[in-house]
């Protein structure tokens, strides 16, 4: 593998066997339209066998390509990460290995990127052909990253996008292993550009990006890139101090006026339970962050790579023609 090789895509990989002989068709399309590229593979731990199904489909790659195994499962975004610290490519692209992007939008983005028009730019999903449930599920998911992590974000989200080195380079330097990937590539700013496309159906397989991977998803991106949790508190704690003041003023007047002339034990049980809510919901909130600041501080490495497999499909070719010879 060259370091002079001009473009990289990387595929995380999780729970993909069925879809591996399809994936690398469409990459071989991608190849030849793009006018070569290379791939890079990353198996996150699958417990299927999408690891073997890329080392045995090695021989229909018209592309070159690496295989890299994680240790365990680390996350999508951590494989995507370490996709990108191993490409040679002056420009990356990153797509998901089940195909419900359209390959040929890779193109559309790396030609965005040769012309100068962007550092990055983002797939923009315009619609989608999942379930009413899912569509519901992932459109709320969406609304409420916009409103609390990242307001720029398109409402879609994003599954798919391309940058320059430059841009990779500037994600690479964040070491926080509780975080978002795509809010850091907002975070770092670059010229941005979105491309509106549609998202498939998914033909095979089933999606492993769940309600509980959503939600640690926003948690993360939350702690990480927000501090409305902690505002909210601080409001909720002026207005509740507010609110209680008026109450004792009114308490006192009622008292003095005869108005109340027993201690209300309903009072009391509804005052004791209001704080003792409010003293465990701050205690969570501060505790989320407080546990992230530890976990940064810790210093373990974001990944473990079990290893790695190099396929070096222009040394193959010529081997073949030289045989032919």
């Amino acid at each position: 593998m060259t370091a002079a090789c001009p473009r990289s895509l990387v595929v995380p990989v999780y729970r993909n066997e069925e879809n591996i002989d399809d994936l690398i068709a469409a990459l071989n399309r991608l190849n030849q339209d793009v006018g070569g590229m290379e791939v890079v593979f990353v198996v996150d731990g699958s417990p299927d066998g999408s690891g073997e199904a890329l080392l045995a489909g090695r021989r229909l790659m018209h592309f070159s390509a690496q295989i890299i195994f994680h240790s365990r499962n680390f996350g999508s975004f951590t494989a995507i990460r370490t996709g990108i610290e191993f490409s040679h490519g002056v420009l990356i692209g990153v797509m998901a290995a089940d195909l419900q992007e359209p390959p040929e939008l890779i193109q559309r983005l790396f030609g965005i990127l040769e012309e100068g028009q962007a550092d990055i730019a983002f797939g923009q999903r315009t619609g989608r052909h999942d379930s009413i449930l899912r569509d519901l599920l992932s459109n709320g998911f969406w609304w409420l990253y916009r409103k609390m992590v990242i307001p720029t974000i398109p409402k879609g989200g994003v599954d798919i996008f391309a940058c320059n080195r430059k841009v990779a380079n500037s994600v690479m330097e964040f070491a926080e292993p509780n975080s978002s990937l795509i809010a850091q590539l907002f975070w770092v700013g670059f010229r941005r550009c979105f491309v509106p496309y549609e998202r498939r159906a998914r033909v095979k397989g089933k999606s492993s990006w769940g309600f509980a991977r959503r939600m640690r998803y926003m948690m993360d991106s939350i702690f990480s890139f927000s501090d409305l949790p902690v505002l909210l508190i601080l409001w909720l704690g002026l207005f509740g101090c507010i609110a209680s003041a008026i109450f004792g003023v009114y308490l006192v007047f009622a008292r003095l006026t005869n108005f109340i002339t027993v201690p209300g034990y309903t009072a009391l049980a509804v005052l004791i339970t209001f704080a003792t809510s409010g003293i465990l919901l701050v205690q969570g909130i501060i505790g989320a962050y407080l546990w992230r600041t530890f976990e940064n501080t810790k210093r373990r490495p974001l990944r473990v790579i079990d290893y790695r497999v190099e396929h070096h499909y222009a040394l193959i070719l010529a081997s073949e023609e030289k045989e032919h010879q």
